[in-house]
């Protein structure tokens, strides 16, 4: 079964850290020594361990009471292996979500029971689901503080089912939880006998997201492999990560932006040479023809061409403090390919508040909008719904460095 990448998200203070340190620490994956560790740095006896130290590793974190990165975590059970990301829930720290949210296939939202649905709820639920998460798993966190009451968690759900054909997820699971408690988080709670859905733990393990190895079949050449031993004065080899599909020898491939096709002679895995390579592992590929090819080119199977053009509409989540500039150049990064581009135009803006798109003057920090850009060179991608491996890129700064945005590709 594949690896499952979540993230958490949620208002500040709604237990995101505790939720994912009482899932670490009641499925036993936690380690002996860190575990002893936390039980020191509990002065009372009495006092429970504050499981919210399990992935709040920085110092300043734990004076300021917040989480203020991205903290990610490694668990596995018998059924599955699982990456979690813990993201921050204050809104100036919308572009760390983002980080964590890149490469996630859930997303786990949490909603304070006293509370209900807030507008930072639907902040993070519309990045998730603009970063390409289809799965979500809503928590009620805090059940236990407002007396296990079905009525809440019925009216919490009937708020977010409210918004959901706003959103792009196509498969949303209530689960009514006490992150402090450990209600319905790796074992049923008896508080909640009205409840007869499965435990987080349980959703967790079953359920069904898409791999990379269903999509359409992306190579980007990272290295141009050609060493100098006389031995080897006949090799060439082109190394990179499959994004998304798989390749075979004897596939028929086009190479861009030259546009020449050819046939896939060998693949290299490990220095070792196999006859098909899938989505996420590094190769080198050899190719029937001597092909002038260049780092950041693509290379894409003869029957699943890829969209190609120089103006180009994205998304875009601004990320840099100072304000995002029509007809400045910038850098677009894709990967390994880097090409200059301008913004000449922005759409619309999201106004979370509004829940609606707006026009818009200017964008700033942790804004999200619609752009139209123009690059001075080809560039070759997916939009983001069709392949979210090829479909997206980041904005730096020319004079900084600074990367300033990230670009979810749609389709022209």
């Amino acid at each position: 079964m594949k690896t499952l990448r979540f993230i958490t998200a949620g208002n500040v203070d709604d237990g995101k850290s505790t939720l994912i340190g009482r899932l670490l620490y009641d499925s036993g994956s936690i380690h002996t020594d860190q575990l002893g560790l936390l039980q020191k740095q509990t002065k009372n006896s009495d006092q429970s361990i504050d499981l919210s130290q399990i992935t709040d590793g920085l110092r300043a974190e734990r004076e300021q009471g917040i989480t203020i990165d991205v903290a990610y975590k490694y668990f596995a059970t018998v059924n599955r292996k699982f990456i979690i990301a813990d993201a921050p829930g204050h809104e100036q720290y919308t572009r760390n979500m983002i980080t964590g949210a890149s490469n996630a296939d859930l997303i786990i939202i949490l909603v304070d029971a006293r509370n209900g649905i807030t507008v930072q709820t639907k902040r993070h639920a519309s990045i998730g689901s603009l970063m390409g998460i289809r799965k979500a798993i809503i928590a009620v966190n805090k059940i236990d503080l407002v007396g296990y009451s079905e009525t809440i968690f019925n009216s919490i759900r009937q708020d977010f089912e409210a918004i959901k054909n706003e959103l792009g997820f196509d498969e949303i699971i209530y689960i009514p939880v006490s992150a402090l408690v450990g209600d319905n988080i790796v074992t049923k709670s008896d508080s909640t006998p009205w409840y007869n859905g499965n435990t987080l733990l349980q959703t967790l393990e079953e359920i069904e997201v898409a791999t990379t190895e269903e999509l359409a079949s992306r190579f980007q050449v990272q290295w141009i492999i050609r060493p100098n031993e006389e031995e080897y004065h006949d090799y060439r080899g082109y190394a990179g990560l499959v994004l998304s599909g798989s390749y075979t020898v004897s596939d028929k491939v086009k190479v861009l932006p030259s546009g020449i096709e050819t046939t896939i002679l060998k693949i290299e895995k490990n220095q070792q040479e196999v006859t098909t390579a899938k989505a996420g592992e590094n190769i080198v590929l050899h190719f029937s023809d001597d092909i002038d090819i260049s780092r950041g080119d693509a290379v894409v199977k003869a029957d699943q061409l890829i969209s190609e053009g120089t103006e180009i509409k994205t998304w875009i989540s601004w990320l840099d403090n100072s304000d995002l500039q029509i007809g400045k150049t910038y850098i677009l990064q894709h990967r390994f390919r880097s090409v200059r581009a301008k913004v000449v135009e922005v759409n619309r803006k999201w106004s979370v508040n509004d829940w609606k798109f707006g026009p818009a003057d200017t964008i700033r920090l942790n804004d999200i909008a619609q752009i139209s850009i123009k690059t001075n060179q080809t560039l070759f991608y997916d939009s983001f719904a069709n392949n979210p491996k090829s479909g997206n890129a980041i904005l730096v700064d020319d004079t900084t460095f600074n990367t300033v945005g990230a670009l979810m590709f749609l389709q022209n």
